[in-house]
This record gives structure tokens, sequence and C-alpha cells, in this order.
């Protein structure tokens, strides 16, 4: 009686530690899958989207919209640098906002933006923010965004390296939208959609 008792107790410790094995690699398994087809966590680093974005929160990116669907204008995107950028290899990923998508004619003049020759209402940025050309807009210049593009600026313009230096970005470079800040307790919330 009291070996049959013995071999119990260690069945019950070996198919417990198989149970609990078993459902960290489901844990873990639906942890991966999550990440990479449908949201993935990233920080923000650096002040290029202040004040809607501040160095150090973090934030989801939506990675399953942009398989059924197109990214609009004002949608907050997170997208791999482009080549001609330097960057180190954990720092490949900005996060900036779509300003024209393809057809759209975009032109910086005065420190203002252009759209489709409107002037882009920026009311997400505060009155002071002036945009600066670049390299790729260059001061009154229209630029048509070419199919499959996307023009992205970040918000802060005066401390932002984006699409007015480097151009368009293609798509398929899109990583995904962001979606949700979980991270410091005081900014969690769901990014605001704005369209223009």
């Amino acid at each position: 009686m009291a070996k049959t008792i013995k071999s119990e107790k260690g069945f019950s410790l070996v198919s417990f530690i198989l149970e609990f094995v078993q459902s960290v690699v489901l844990a873990l398994s639906v942890f991966v899958l999550l990440y990479l087809f449908v949201a993935q966590p990233n920080e923000v680093k650096g002040n290029s989207m202040h004040p809607n974005f501040i160095n150090g929160e973090y934030l989801l990116t939506d990675k399953l919209s942009y398989q059924f669907g197109l990214p609009q204008r004002g949608d907050v995107v997170v997208f791999k640098a482009p080549p001609t950028e330097s960057c180190a290899e954990d720092e490949c990923e900005y996060i900036k906002r779509i300003i024209g998508v393809p057809g759209d004619k975009v032109m910086v003049r005065d420190g203002q933006v252009f759209l489709n020759g409107e002037l882009l209402d920026q009311s997400f940025l505060p009155e002071e923010y002036v945009t600066d050309p670049g390299e790729y807009n260059q001061e009154g210049v229209e630029r048509v965004i070419p199919s499959g593009q996307y023009l992205c600026f970040g918000d802060n313009r005066e401390h932002s390296r984006d699409g007015r230096e480097f151009g368009p970005i293609p798509k398929e470079s899109i990583v995904g939208k962001a979606f949700f800040v979980y991270w410091p307790p005081q900014t969690v919330g769901l990014v605001p959609t704005i369209r223009y």
C-alpha cells in the first residue's frame, strides 16, 4: 500500500510539471503569434512626435489593419527606416504621422503644409510649431506622392528627421498603426484618430 501511494505522488508531480510546461509553451506560442501577426509593442525614442507622444512612452502597434485596408492620412505609423538612414540595429523603426497618401500633392511653404492645394489643418499641433522644408519637400515645391507610397512627418517638425528629408516610404515598410499607449500610466489610452 505504501509503495502505491509513493508512486501516485511521483506521478502527480510529473503530471503537474508536464501540464505547467505545456501551459508555458502554449502561452509563449500565443504571444509569438500575436507579436508576429496582430500587434507589437514599441517604445517612442526621442522627441520627434512631441507633444502628442513623449520620449519613453510605450505603445502597441496594430499590424493587422493594413492587411485588409490602406493607411490613411493622419494615421500614426511605425515603419522601417529607409536604407538611406543610418541608425543602430535596435533603432531602425520610426514613428511618424502620414501626411500624404498616393496621388496627393504636398507642399511646404512659409512654415505651413499644403495638401492638394489647400492649407492643411494641423490643429493637433501647437500653433507655434513651424514646418521647415527639407531635401525632398523643398520650399514651395509641390510633390506628388507616388503610387504605393506614403509621406510621413513627425509632429515636432523642428526636431524630426522625416519624409521632408528622405521622401515617401513604400507601404511594405510600414510595420503598423499605433493604436494604444500603455505606459506610463498617466498617458494610457487609445491614440486619437485624426483625419484630413
